[in-house]
């Protein structure tokens, strides 16, 4: 089986001429992704043990809208890593010409948008994002977003924006939020289905429930994402950091949690779920 990891962020150690905004460490932890930063070197071998082919690289917030250790990793393994970038999308021109510069760039494969911070969350409603949308769709970006209090705003867009591939991340579902409290998130996820460019990456599960692993109740909140939009549009993911600091899981349970714990994927399910549909999505070949 190919298996393609939809989200993993790595950074690099914070220096004087390399800082760490919104807190720092102090924010990492918050976040329950470990302090120690993780290099792509040390997710290279961790996904060797976990039989993982390849990662999205999506930078994470307290580097700012830097890509540049992302691009590192995608130029030295360009079979292994790819980047969904972050860009300034307050600053439309510069956010523009970013995104022109990066069009015959094969390590950004599209880029990864957050409306769920006091900062970024009214961007989605007070018009600051309103550029992205169509230049998105004309220049052909897969675009990631998180913003699960943010559903009807993205329903609009997809309706408006039909070539535009959106991809919902961790299933639509608000942050601390465990167990049986997912469903109305999980809810109004499905209700999106109807919209063929949407896509959902079933991301960070185990950070959804308080049991033990292999979490089971949470299968069923899986099955209805996968039934709802189908497996070609559904995406495995990780989330690493936080699954290895909060939820004290290897990278290899993280893979079985699906490919051994998820009795109603078939083997052609967890094929597409597993790899397969995230590269066809992203135009990224499994050779």
């Amino acid at each position: 089986m190919f298996i393609v990891d939809s989200q993993v962020h790595i950074w690099a150690p914070e220096t004087p001429e390399r800082p760490w905004i919104e807190g720092g460490a102090a924010r990492i932890k918050l976040n329950g992704h470990r302090e120690k930063p993780m290099g792509y070197e040390e997710l290279r071998t961790l996904m060797d043990e976990a039989g993982v082919n390849r990662a999205l690289i999506v930078p994470p917030s307290w580097e700012g809208d830097r890509v540049d250790f992302g691009l590192e990793a995608a130029h030295k393994y360009p079979d292994r890593f790819a980047v969904m970038a972050r860009i300034p999308l307050e600053k439309p021109e510069e956010a523009k010409a970013l995104l022109r510069s990066w069009e015959k760039e094969p390590g950004i494969k599209g880029t990864r948008l957050t409306f769920h911070r006091d900062q970024d969350r009214p961007w989605i409603t007070d018009g600051t994002a309103d550029w992205y949308w169509p230049f998105a769709e004309e220049h052909n970006i897969p675009t990631m977003v998180h913003a699960p209090e943010r559903k009807p705003q993205l329903e609009a867009i997809a309706k408006k924006h039909p070539k535009l591939r959106i991809i919902v991340d961790h299933m639509g579902v608000l942050g601390h939020t465990v167990d049986d409290g997912i469903a109305p998130w999980i809810d109004s996820t499905v209700a999106m289905a109807k919209y063929p460019n949407i896509y959902v990456k079933v991301s960070a599960v185990p950070g959804y429930s308080k049991t033990a692993f292999p979490h089971p109740g949470l299968n069923k909140y899986v099955e209805k994402i996968v039934r709802a939009f189908g497996p070609q549009r559904c995406f495995w993911g990780t989330d690493l950091t936080r699954m290895l600091e909060r939820n004290k899981l290897t990278y290899t349970q993280t893979v079985e949690h699906f490919t051994k714990h998820m009795p109603f994927l078939s083997e052609s399910d967890k094929e597409w779920v597993m790899g397969r549909a995230i590269c066809e999505c992203l135009n990224w070949p499994i050779k």
